[in-house]
């Protein structure tokens, strides 16, 4: 690793040649893009190497070629990615990003290239920025964070699906424009005229990297040119998403479980229960800071995300589905839909209900959420789709319970989104229905002649408290329980009907005890807390409802 720092002696002054500028492709560039997509993928998966990197002046090398990106922007979308990368959790590299290093960063930031490649490429670059941004003084901090936002918001608010399809069209024409190739024999001679001609430090260079000055190959569309477009585009947007969801947190999630964000609507509540009930995940509270919140505004992030969260346009999808080279992004379009539910979700936990436009806004919302999850004839399967929707809708719901807006929901919708998503093999899924369907009995038990209704919730889920596999999972049933039938006469009623009391009682020491036999090695200490006061909570409801049965009627 140390040796790459070497590197810096493949000047990129000298990467082009002076007199045949008709190189295809700069073999030296080839050699240095490799490089730091080693140097890129070692860092990302091992801290040795990361520290190595911080030791060994890495950065400054890894710099050298961010030059390049007016005239070699896949070089330089390398370079985004490995910066992306070395910048995240690594505070020791902070120093190293001195003037000269922000205003290379500046200079791509503020690029005028409109290729989706260049967007990709802006796109890295404002998240590295992201990542360094305590290197920013204070009082740049605002314009910083709203010219990064600013480049996200650019990128999401381009139609992936319409530029699927231009771009397909724009392939089929090229393809059927295209021109026979030069003869070898023209090739070779052209290539060695210009070797010999050649009076710098070049090296010769194998026949077939040159062309003719009349050829017009340059102005066509390289090999999948088109494909490449939209591929840069679906990443570039990806990126972004994933990205407000850190801005949204102050603690930055890992990969695995940046998805899985949990719900709260008031700080206060959110300070006393600061837990994913689904992973253990200790999160920070609210903590969507002034520059942060005004820039979203500013550059209408949520409006961007929530266009993001529709499903893929059919047409787009259909000339995928029957090209192989573009089937793949079928999955990339999945995945910024899905994407963009985890950034909704993260939006709905740090604004304000006015920032989002108020009651009528979120009961829209709920809407759409419902038409994505019931637009179909079944429930949908996909398993990542799935705790996404589920988790916005969760968050959504609890925030709109917090504020007494009416929920949009039926009970039998309600129901079967919840039997469905209990089948699913995800514990996260499973987590998010059971607190859907406590947050919606709860507020189903401040109304009048809903005890038919809180029987069938209470039915669900006590089977699901007992008959759950994963003890997370029975402990957010439980809690849901307690949540659905904590106060008011309709609960009361339908609490009798099933005999919520008995059958709690007799659970009470088998919950305990597998606790007890289960708990340690197979779920972390945040989860065991968590369970701990589950089972407390599941004593002091047992004994309240105990008082109830006892209270003249």
């Amino acid at each position: 690793m140390s040796s790459f720092s070497c590197s810096t002696g493949l000047d990129a002054n000298q990467l082009s040649p002076k007199k045949c500028r008709g190189v295809n492709k700069n073999y030296i560039e080839d050699i240095a893009n490799e490089a730091i997509n080693l140097l890129w993928n070692i860092c990302e998966c091992n801290n040795t190497a990361l520290y190595i990197f911080n030791k060994e002046g890495c950065l400054e090398a890894v710099l050298h070629y961010m030059k390049k990106f007016a005239t070699n922007v896949d070089l330089a979308i390398s370079v985004a990615n490995c910066l992306q990368a070395v910048t995240e959790d690594n505070p020791d590299l902070l120093s190293s990003f001195n003037a000269s290093a922000q205003q290379i960063l500046e200079a791509v930031m503020l690029s005028p290239e409109s290729t989706m490649k260049h967007i990709l490429l802006r796109t890295l670059i404002a998240g590295t920025i992201w990542n360094i941004k305590d290197t920013i003084p204070p009082g740049s901090l605002g314009s910083t964070v709203n010219a990064i936002l600013k480049i996200f918001s650019e990128s999401l608010a381009i139609d992936a699906g319409e530029t699927i399809i231009r771009m397909n069209e724009a392939e089929k024409n090229r393809l059927k424009l295209a021109v026979e190739p030069e003869t070898e024999e023209n090739m070779s001679d052209t290539t060695e005229n210009c070797v010999l001609s050649e009076d710098d430090n070049m090296e010769e260079i194998p026949k077939g990297k040159f062309r003719t000055e009349n050829d017009v190959s340059d102005l066509l569309p390289s090999d999948k040119w088109e494909l490449k477009e939209v591929t840069a585009l679906l990443t570039a947007q990806q990126t972004a998403l994933e990205i407000i969801v850190n801005m949204c947190c102050s603690e930055d999630p890992s990969d695995d479980e940046w998805e899985e964000l949990s719900s709260s609507d008031e700080s206060d509540l959110f300070m006393e229960n600061s837990y994913n009930e689904g992973s253990g995940l200790l999160l920070s509270p609210l903590c969507l800071s002034d520059e942060v919140n005004s820039a979203f505004l500013n550059n209408l992030i949520p409006k961007k995300i929530l266009e993001k969260t529709a499903f893929p346009n059919s047409v787009a999808v259909d000339i995928c589905m029957h090209n192989p080279s573009w089937k793949p992004l079928i999955k990339k379009l999945n995945a910024v839909q899905c994407r963009a539910l985890t950034c909704l979700q993260s939006i709905l936990l740090v604004s304000d209900v006015d920032c989002l436009g108020g009651a009528s806004a979120l009961q829209s919302l709920a809407q759409h959420l419902s038409q994505l999850i019931f637009s179909k004839t079944e429930l949908p399967t996909d398993t990542e789709f799935l705790e996404a929707v589920t988790s916005a809708l969760r968050a959504l719901l609890q925030t709109m319970a917090s504020k007494n807006i009416s929920q949009c929901m039926t009970p039998e919708q309600l129901l079967a989104l919840c039997e469905a998503g209990i089948q699913s093999s995800n514990a996260s899924v499973r987590v998010n229905v059971v607190s859907i369907l406590g947050i919606s009995g709860s507020v189903l038990a401040k109304g009048q002649d809903t005890a038919e209704t809180l029987k069938m919730i209470g039915k669900f889920l006590l089977e699901v408290a007992m008959k759950e596999s994963s003890l997370v999972v029975a402990g957010e049933a439980l809690d849901a329980l307690f949540d659905v039938f904590a106060d008011g006469e309709e609960a009361e009623r339908a609490a009798l009907q099933i005999k919520l009391l008995s059958t709690l009682k007799e659970f009470q020491p088998v919950f305990r005890m597998r606790i007890r036999k289960e708990g340690k090695g197979q779920y972390s200490t945040d989860q065991l807390c968590v369970l701990d006061n589950v089972k407390m909570n599941l004593r002091r409801f047992i004994a309240y409802q105990e008082t109830l049965g006892k209270t003249p009627t």
